[in-house]
This record gives C-alpha cells, structure tokens and sequence, in this order.
C-alpha cells in the first residue's frame, strides 16, 4: 500500500499528516521537554518525520512492505535523506539513522518528494 505523509515543526511543536487512499489522519504534539525550545526548526522538521512515521507504523496505518512518500520542503532533508549524504548537524544525522532503521525493520520503501511550504498541509497545525 502506498502511503503520503507530510511533517512540519517548529521550537515548540511538531506536526505530521498520513494520507492513504482517501483517508486523511492529522496529528501535532508539543514537543517532549527534552526539545522544547531546544532544537531549530530543521532539526523539529526532523523530529517531526520520525515520530509522525513511528505513529503511523504504531497505529497500523503503515505495515511491513509498504510504500511511505513523503514530502519535504527542505532542500537540505531532500539531500539529507534521499542519499549518502551525512549532515555536520550530529541530531539530524542521529534522527536519520531512526529512520532508516524503522525502514528497514518494518521493510519500507521511502521516497522523498520535494514541495514548497505552502504546500505542507501539516504546517497549519503547528
């Protein structure tokens, strides 16, 4: 099954929609108190991607062999995660590894799709 999920965050919260079919989950948290107020935007954009894939695998949205798109309005992520590329930011490279981990463990196949801001639907939730 193929799945969309989008993700935004900020200094206080994070934010994720999982699209499959026509079915639409929207979910946002603040951020645990380790983060709150510690982290940049791009790294909570980075939160927000793992925890919102994590909750879509926990509530069985997401299952094994599925097919995860996900959207990104950074340049920086799409190079970040689509390839080899490793980040001198030592908290987006932790959080890749969680998600690549949960990829392969749960044997996803992850494509990531650049858009602009404005189409982030999970932003209006922060």
């Amino acid at each position: 099954m193929e799945h969309v999920l989008y993700s935004d965050g900020n200094a206080k919260r994070i934010s994720w929609t999982i699209k499959t079919d026509s079915n639409v989950v929207d979910q946002s948290r603040e951020h645990a108190e380790i983060f709150l107020d510690q982290v940049t935007d791009l790294q909570s954009k980075y939160v927000a991607l793992h925890v919102g894939l994590f909750w879509s695998i926990g509530v069985f949205i997401v299952k094994n062999g599925d097919t995860v798109r996900i959207m990104l309005d950074s340049d920086e992520m799409i190079s970040h995660l689509s390839g080899n590329m490793q980040s001198q930011d030592r908290f987006a490279e932790s959080r890749k590894g969680f998600i690549n981990q949960l990829a392969e463990q749960r044997n996803l196949k992850l494509e990531y799709e650049k858009i602009i801001p404005q189409d982030n639907i999970s932003t209006k939730m922060l």
